[in-house]
């Protein structure tokens, strides 16, 4: 399993960026999973990027369709009392925390491009792809 979080996503997604490969990583990993927050986050970041002019509305779509053709997994419980700890130990957002703790519960690496969110990934010994 591999968690995806919504920065390494939308750089697979934005063509002036310079992202993950996820053709390599699926090779490595059978499952993709987030917590339901990237559902929203991902949607978000795209509407954003259309309205600045940075991506048309067909990209839009194909990217919403390529993520759902992507079968991730959205994780619906987290746990509150490990999110607030990672919170405090290493400065993290709330959203980044439950990324990490995604991670740290199903023993999963995870993908990011959130300096902050890779160093405490690694501090918790979790594999950052």
């Amino acid at each position: 399993m591999l968690v995806l979080d919504a920065s390494a996503l939308a750089s697979w997604l934005m063509p002036d960026e310079a992202g993950i490969d996820l053709a390599a990583l699926s090779a490595r990993h059978e499952v993709f999973a987030a917590p339901c927050l990237l559902w929203s986050e991902i949607r978000n970041i795209l509407v954003a990027a259309e309205r600045r002019g940075r991506i048309d509305r067909e990209t839009v779509d194909m990217g919403i369709a390529a993520i759902d053709e992507l079968g991730l997994v959205l994780d619906r419980s987290p746990s509150s009392a490990a999110v607030i700890a990672l919170c405090r130990r290493h400065g993290l957002s709330g959203y980044d925390a439950l990324y990490l703790d995604l991670a740290l519960r199903e023993g999963a690496a995870i993908a990011t491009l959130d300096a902050a969110l890779a160093r405490a990934a690694r501090a918790e010994g979790v594999e950052v792809a």
